[in-house]
């Protein structure tokens, strides 16, 4: 059976007919169909063509298509792009930061201020996704909106932030759960002082163990909306439980919701302030997560940016309700603020329940919550190195551009991503405050990659044929304050942690940042310019459809001249967004098997 993997906005209303269509055509090797199906009530026509050619070798040994399959629901994409972000997790494992930088008041009124702003970078996120469903999510945005001249450029240096922001989200989220296990370890014996390899073995081992659950196709769905269930039931049974067992211990109002401590050393408690936002900035960043699941969900126009904005309203309700019961049960934050665990979630559990073995196993449920949120983050990242590397964006593009037919997956791009975690979880061992540099990186490198389409949005005054989610004017205000989010926090949040600096607790992100982005433009001039091809892919799909238009029936051998890589693109849509947009339609087989809907 013969499925497209996204329509464009102008065929949502013909999709349900259209599907049913293409579920009774007959899938043999040599068949040659073209039907045309005119939806009742419709001005236009519309000729699908399909086209099953022998001689291509893209195949399964049994001849099967290789693609990436629409087997994600709503769910599934909310529980990856929930379990990526994992809001109250996130504050759970990265409070060492906020807790030292402003205690309960910067956590509470932080995850406020994020929510607010992560509502405007979703608003603008989900725009763009309604309009241009596709995995590539923010570097194909990109190359549709940025001026003709600069176009491939700006999609390149979009999908390399893109890509290094979601290996940088990967590396930190497995950080923390290599440091809770370590904190378990710590808490339980007390003379064990942790050292920072004791944190790199188990951050390499967890990796090695979790980065097999993407290995295969299948068991994504069902792991992506488990963890979705893993993660809220986990979060009520630990508030329920710490709140239940500091019954009537609770702290006063004004300690939860007005005392300011100020352990950094900075003088500025402003500055101390900023620099803790760090801590609810990362537990709300990745969400451009759902968008890179574009070809493996139906109504990707409708469906992404609800799972966008979903992910936000439910992160934030688990946040905020999670950090006030748990400041309202802490007894002595002082020794929090001295525990060398590493992980002061866990003392606050300890406190709370006074009994070390059920701070372990509410431990537990948040080190079981991280690993689906890693696991999320390997999906993720596998999608966006795959999608980036069939348009010759990364080095040996063509390695890491193939679906693996036996599991379902880029396996390539997923082994490729994880390699380069295991090397950036070195930094660990150069700093002690490494964590808060990767939580960075993950930050400011996913906000560069927002600005660059967003931008190229607003240069075009937001005239473009949108989707079904639009916003108007208040998408003109998230896209604003997304840009200035986007220089505010590069510049801040690579301001160090601690004072005095030394070269032990130094933030080294601004130059993990410089030195990217000079990569990343030496690549473009060496060699970038001249492989990075999704203009020139985009204007051959547009002769190519033009050839079929032309000439109906004398379609043999046009997929041979396209070359298409692993994914089969076939596109007629005009290069301006006012004229009108023709359907898309994408399946993962090569030049094998091309599917074409032309709207005459």
């Amino acid at each position: 059976m013969y499925e497209p993997d996204h329509l464009s906005n102008t065929s949502i209303h013909r999709r349900d007919e259209f599907d049913e269509k293409l579920k009774e055509l007959p899938t043999t090797e040599q068949q040659h169909t073209i039907k045309s199906i005119t939806p009742e009530g419709d001005e236009n026509d519309t000729e699908s063509q399909i086209i099953n050619k022998n001689g291509n070798n893209n195949t399964t040994t049994n001849g099967s298509e290789v693609h990436l399959r629409k087997s994600f629901s709503l769910w599934s994409v909310l529980g990856v792009g929930f379990g990526l972000t994992n809001s109250w997790f996130g504050i759970s494992t990265s409070m060492v930061t906020g807790i030292s930088s402003g205690g309960p008041m910067m956590v509470i009124y932080g995850i406020i201020i994020i929510a607010l702003i992560s509502i405007c970078i979703g608003t603008s996120l989900g725009e763009l996704s309604s309009a241009y469903p596709h995995a590539g999510g923010q570097f194909w945005w990109s190359l549709k909106l940025a001026p003709p001249k600069y176009k491939r450029l700006a999609a390149y240096m979009c999908g390399s932030f893109a890509y290094a922001g979601s290996v940088f989200t990967s590396a930190s989220t497995t950080l923390s759960a290599a440091t809770e296990v370590v904190g378990m370890y710590a808490l339980t014996h007390e003379d064990f002082v942790p050292k920072r390899w004791h944190v790199f073995v188990c951050f390499e081992i967890l990796h090695l163990f979790l980065m097999i659950f993407n290995c295969y196709g299948k068991s994504l769905p069902i792991i992506s909306a488990s963890s979705l269930y893993i993660s809220l039931s986990s979060f009520l049974i630990i508030t329920i439980t710490v709140l239940a067992c500091s019954r009537g211990q609770f702290n006063d109002a004004k300690f939860v919701f007005a005392t300011f401590y100020n352990e950094t050393g900075w003088k500025n408690s402003g500055i101390a302030f900023i620099v803790g936002l760090i801590n609810p900035a990362w537990s709300f960043s990745c969400l451009d997560c759902a968008t890179h699941m574009a070809f493996e969900v139906e109504k990707p126009e409708r469906v992404i940016p609800i799972a966008i904005l979903s992910t936000i309203a439910i992160g934030f309700i688990t946040s905020f309700c999670y950090v006030i019961s748990m400041f309202f049960s802490l007894r002595d934050l002082d020794s929090i603020l001295k525990s060398t665990t590493g992980a002061p979630i866990l003392d606050i559990y300890n406190q709370a329940l006074g009994n070390k073995a059920g701070a372990i196993i509410l431990g537990c449920m948040i080190l079981f919550t991280s690993f689906g949120c890693v696991i999320a983050c390997h999906t993720w990242q596998a999608r966006l190195g795959w999608s980036f590397a069939r348009d010759n964006g990364l080095p040996y593009s063509k390695l890491w551009a193939q679906v693996n037919p036996q599991v379902g997956v880029p396996l390539n791009a997923h082994l490729m991503s994880c390699a380069w975690i295991s090397l950036i979880g070195i930094l660990y061992l150069a700093s002690s405050t490494a964590f808060n540099s990767l939580i960075t990186g993950c930050i400011a490198f996913l906000l560069l990659s927002y600005i660059i389409p967003v931008s190229c949005l607003l240069l075009k005054k937001r005239q473009i044929r949108h989707g079904p989610f639009w916003l108007g004017k208040f998408g003109l205000f998230s896209n604003i304050v997304l840009l200035l989010w986007t220089v505010f926090a590069i510049v801040f949040f690579s301001f160090p942690a601690m004072m005095p600096v030394t070269k032990d607790n130094m933030n080294y992100v601004a130059v993990v940042i410089a030195g990217y982005t000079l990569y990343s433009v030496l690549y473009w001039n060496f060699k970038g310019y001249k492989e990075f091809h999704a203009s020139e892919e985009e204007e051959e799909q547009q002769e190519y459809a033009n050839d079929i238009s032309t000439n109906g029936d004398g379609m043999g051998g046009a997929s041979d001249s396209i070359g298409l890589s692993a994914m089969g693109i076939v596109s007629n849509e005009e290069e301006e967004d006012v004229s009108d947009r023709e359907t898309e339609i994408y399946i993962m087989n090569g030049d094998k098997n091309i599917i074409h809907q032309n709207n005459i």
